[in-house]
């Protein structure tokens, strides 16, 4: 593996990531103790634990979950490249969630005062961690808006569209004209909306069935954008505003 330096990081020069200053880089490289590789499937933060790093999601996808006693699991959120990960275990004594690898992914490994340096050294970097920590909040916020009160065909509309644009401002040409990479298999799909999985493919292929969409060889094709936008009656079109990089 490849070390990538955060002044050669790939994903600062995508015009979804605001610019640090020189000094601001060198710091959060001071705090980063290493890369990692990690297989798809595979647990990075157990729920409960309590001496977890801090991460930047650097490539892949994963997702933050919780679960109950008899296994059922209630996916909060996906985490793509650039999402810092972490920051909540760091309030209390343990996190209350876990997170775990969709894919294969490539992590950046930070300290585990990283937050509290940044906030003391630099203290724009550290409201850029308020302000990720305040945007993954209003994420799971429209998780719950989904679960409790839009229909199956809403809430699958609203994450096709939401997880469509952000992918897509991920890509060089920032536009995903020709699809996006989708790995989420209808299972991630169900636990991530309350769905039962019989559910979920009823309504992906209602939904596909009146050209909306198409998902195939692991990509996502949006069909027709302002259709879906308008059944998932999203606040905004979705598209991911500019954001700090950790």
């Amino acid at each position: 593996m490849k070390h990538v330096s955060c002044q050669n990081c790939p994903l600062r020069a995508l015009p979804l990531f605001v610019a640090h200053t020189d000094s601001q880089v060198a710091l959060i490289e001071s705090l980063k103790r290493e890369q990692i590789v990690v297989p798809a499937d595979r647990t990075v933060i157990h729920e409960g634990q309590g001496d977890a790093p801090l991460y930047t999601l650097f490539s892949g996808w994963a997702f933050r979950f919780k679960t109950l006693s008899d296994g059922r699991r209630q996916i909060l959120n996906f985490l793509l490249p650039g999402d810092f990960i972490g920051v909540q275990q760091k309030m209390g004594d343990a996190s209350a969630h876990g997170v775990q690898t969709l894919t294969d992914a490539m992590l950046c490994v930070f300290r585990r005062d990283a937050v509290w340096e940044l906030h003391r050294s630099a203290p724009t970097l550290g409201f850029g961690v308020t302000w990720l920590t305040a945007h993954e909040e209003s994420l799971v916020d429209d998780t719950l808006l989904s679960v409790g009160r839009r229909s199956a065909e809403e809430r699958i509309a609203t994450l096709l569209v939401v997880l469509y644009k952000r992918v897509a401002a991920l890509l060089p040409d920032g536009d995903g004209q020709d699809g996006v990479p989708f790995p989420l298999t209808q299972q991630h799909i169900a636990d991530g909306l309350g769905l039962s999985l019989v559910h979920t493919n009823k309504t992906l292929r209602k939904l596909e069935r009146r050209g909306l969409h198409r998902i195939e060889g692991g990509r996502l094709h949006l069909l027709d954008v302002s259709t879906l936008t308008r059944i998932a009656d999203l606040y905004g079109d979705g598209k991911p505003v500019p954001r700090p990089l950790i």
